[in-house]
């Protein structure tokens, strides 16, 4: 049976995901807290379906269930995923969604090693394009217990105020008064992304401490997306947000420190890694500023995936003593 392409990291990827895991605690109780604790529940039945999909795929190919389990990627891809989801999501998006990511993009490419996407992303990207209503509906306050319930079960619906992202609220606004004439507001801030994002870079620089990640990733994101939207608001202030609106709205630490360094589907050579996650941000800033969606780090990440296999092959380190 061959091992894949992760034997490199095998030794290390019980610490890996484990550690990825703990890093993540910060951002999901402060996003808990602001946005609602449904947050919880769809981690829960996010990481029950992606270990039953990942134990019926593996009896299936006829491959070790008890040791592939143990080694948490099937959970760490249920959480990424579970952690973009609105609170008040039915329950049944987060278990499609799941089990698109474990059996289409993980297993049908042949198992961890083998994909060559982002599971998670690939998942949140296919329920984004085809659920869009209920993906993009947010409470502007936590709902209760009780109606956060009802609502992932599908027993009732929201009857609190619900309002979009703030990035989808300024590209909405610029859009409405670019047809008034109107002078658009700048927030310098997205004050509860804000919160959410300082403690996803929180438990980012905790992977950065453990040297479970490498620095390169995290830096090239944000650099390429803080420069992106930098060039854009000086040369067009009244219509593009500000650099550092950009850094504190959506996903923007989530995907540095914890999306795009999925060591799986993330360039392996030093300089590969610089071009991947500087075209990752790049990407994600022309997305938001020019794109239909709100947020594009999903899609940028994904469109950068495509870009490894070549990266890795024309950044590769020379051997010393030798021409190629």
């Amino acid at each position: 049976m061959s091992p894949g392409p992760y034997p490199r990291l095998r030794p290390r990827l019980d610490d890996l995901m484990g550690g990825v895991m703990l890093a993540l605690l910060p951002g999901g109780l402060v996003q808990g807290w602001l946005l609602g604790w449904g947050l919880l529940l769809h981690c829960l039945i996010a990481v029950l379906t992606a270990l039953v999909c990942e134990a019926l795929v593996l009896v299936i190919r006829r491959r070790p269930v008890m040791a592939t389990l143990r080694d948490g990627s099937a959970m760490v891809t249920a959480l990424l995923l579970a952690l973009c989801l609105p609170p008040l999501t039915p329950w049944w998006v987060t278990v499609t969604g799941t089990g698109l990511a474990i059996i289409l993009a993980k297993h049908l490419y042949g198992g961890l090693g083998y994909n060559i996407f982002n599971p998670a992303m690939v998942a949140y990207a296919m329920l984004l394009v085809s659920f869009p209503g209920v993906m993009t509906v947010w409470p502007e306050t936590p709902a209760s217990l009780v109606e956060t319930g009802n609502c992932i079960l599908g027993l009732s619906s929201f009857d609190g105020t619900t309002g979009a992202t703030p990035l989808d609220a300024v590209k909405t606004q610029w859009i409405q008064v670019s047809e008034s004439g109107e002078t658009p507001r700048h927030p310098p801030l997205a004050p509860v992304w804000a919160w959410i994002n300082l403690a996803y870079g929180v438990g980012g620089l905790w992977l950065l401490a453990r040297r479970l990640i490498d620095w390169r990733i995290p830096a090239g994101f944000l650099g390429g997306l803080f420069l992106t939207s930098l060039v854009a608001y000086l040369m067009d202030p009244l219509h593009y947000p500000t650099p550092l609106f950009q850094l504190s709205a959506g996903a923007s630490l989530s995907g540095a420190f914890f999306i795009a360094t999925d060591p799986v589907t993330a360039a392996s050579t030093p300089r590969g890694r610089w071009i991947y996650a500087a075209g990752a941000g790049l990407l994600t800033a022309l997305i938001r500023l020019n794109g239909s969606w709100p947020d594009g780090v999903a899609f940028a990440i994904l469109l950068m995936n495509f870009a490894v296999p070549t990266l890795d092959h024309y950044t590769r380190p020379r051997v010393y003593g030798t021409s190629a």
